[in-house]
Formats: C-alpha cells, sequence, structure tokens
C-alpha cells in the first residue's frame, strides 16, 4: 500500500515536478508478465523516477548499504527503501551475485517487473561501463525479456555527491524488448552470457548516447580513488 502512497500521493508528484521528465517508448514495457528493465545508473533518483512514471508496479534490487544503516536515520532509511518496492542485496564477498539472482528470480516467479543496472553500481562520471553478466543469467533462467532503459539527464540533475537534486529536465528512454529465447538452457555458458549482456549494453547505449567505457565501473572508481589518494599523501613538488 505505501508503495502506491509513495507513487501517486508523496513522491511521484514531486519528482515529476523537479525532472519534468519527458517518456519515450513507454508502450514497449508488456502491461502483464514478467519482465527485465534494464538501465544505465546515473543518480540516487534513478530508483525512483522509473518507478513514478511507470503504470506497473517494479522492484530493483538494491545495495544493502541503504538497508543497514545506524541509529533511527538508518532504520528510516531502511524502511522506505523496503516500502518502495527495494530488495537489498550485498554486494560483497563471492556469493553476492548468487544472492542477487536469487532475490530478482524470486521477483519474476511472480509474473511482476525487475528493474536492473548491470553495471552493478552508479556511473561517477555520466559514461556507460561494461555490463555483468547476472542480467543476462535471469533473463535465460526466467525465460522473460529484457527491455532496455536509459535515463538521461538525471545525473547533471543529482551528481554523485549531491544530496538534493536541482530542478532539470530529464528523459527516460525505453527500448523494443529483447529476446533471447534462442538461448534457452545455456544459462552456464560464459561466452553467450557475455554476448547476451553486451547486446543488451548495447541496447542501452543507443538508448543513452553516453560515451561507454569497455571496463567495470567499480574498478575504474577504485583505481580513481587511488590514484587521488597517491596524489594526496605525495603531491608533485613545483617546479622551478
Amino acid at each position: 500500500m505505501f508503495y502506491y502512497v509513495l507513487k501517486y500521493v508523496l513522491l511521484g508528484p514531486l519528482l515529476r515536478l523537479v525532472f519534468r521528465p519527458r517518456i519515450e517508448g513507454l508502450e514497449h514495457v508488456p502491461a502483464t508478465g514478467a519482465a527485465i528493465v534494464a538501465g544505465n545508473h546515473l543518480s540516487f533518483s534513478d530508483h525512483f523516477l522509473m518507478p513514478a512514471i511507470l503504470k506497473r508496479r517494479i522492484t530493483f534490487l538494491a545495495k544493502a548499504e541503504y538497508f543497514t544503516g545506524p541509529g533511527v536515520k538508518g532504520r528510516l532509511t531502511a524502511t522506505f527503501f523496503r516500502s518502495a518496492g527495494q530488495i537489498p542485496v550485498d554486494r560483497s564477498g563471492k556469493d553476492a551475485g548468487q544472492a542477487a539472482i536469487r532475490e530478482g528470480l524470486g521477483v519474476l516467479s511472480k509474473d511482476e517487473l525487475l528493474g536492473i543496472y548491470p553495471e552493478g553500481t552508479r556511473s561517477h562520471d555520466g559514461r556507460l561501463y561494461k555490463g555483468k553478466v547476472g542480467v543476462a543469467v535471469m533473463a535465460l533462467r526466467a525465460g522473460v525479456p529484457v527491455i532496455p532503459c536509459a535515463m538521461i539527464g538525471t545525473f547533471e540533475a543529482q551528481p554523485p555527491g549531491r544530496k538534493i537534486p536541482k530542478m532539470h529536465p530529464v528523459a527516460i528512454r525505453f527500448g523494443e524488448p529483447l529476446d533471447f529465447s534462442r538461448y534457452a538452457g545455456m544459462e552456464n555458458e560464459k561466452a553467450i552470457l557475455r554476448a547476451i549482456t553486451d547486446e543488451i549494453m548495447y541496447a542501452i547505449l543507443t538508448l543513452s548516447e553516453q560515451e561507454y567505457v569497455d571496463r567495470y565501473a567499480a574498478v575504474v572508481k577504485a583505481e580513481e580513488t587511488a590514484a587521488k589518494a597517491k596524489a594526496r599523501k605525495f603531491p608533485r613538488l613545483p617546479q622551478r
């Protein structure tokens, strides 16, 4: 119930006012049945903006940190995310990917929409990064289509580190459903999973028109963070 209160009374109208979203290709999202909506991830607001404009309920896999914060603020945040239809997923450890797949398949088994960000994390610089193959595994095991989605403008409205988004128009584009039934029963083939994931990422790239980086976002972010820390520790001396 609280999901629909957020969508139609509290959060949805506010998000529409702030972002003034332009929606394209909404007819590609099926009215019934299970499907995966796979999109780019540019802003914290993405979690709530897409559900606000979709006619159907959609459930996202969200990082567990949103549900484990300390104190009253942490409990309120966890309650909010659960009420908004988010499922916590622990992204640490070797079994993290399998846990996410199990949770996602549980949503799809109920003929619902599952929202997922194949990059695995928010883009820190607005570029589109290499996708992880979990989305391909779920698509094959559940036998469902994948609808590519592109969020455009949300990075400018709420870049990393900005808590309150600024008023900025955004666009949300949905592409035609991708059917991978030709690969049924091949979810254990690494080359097949990589090919499916790359096809999904290419569809997202075509919609978003972002710059593409053929590396995982988390790896690039870690390298840049380490380089900045090293630069602070060993600053260059001014040249005379």
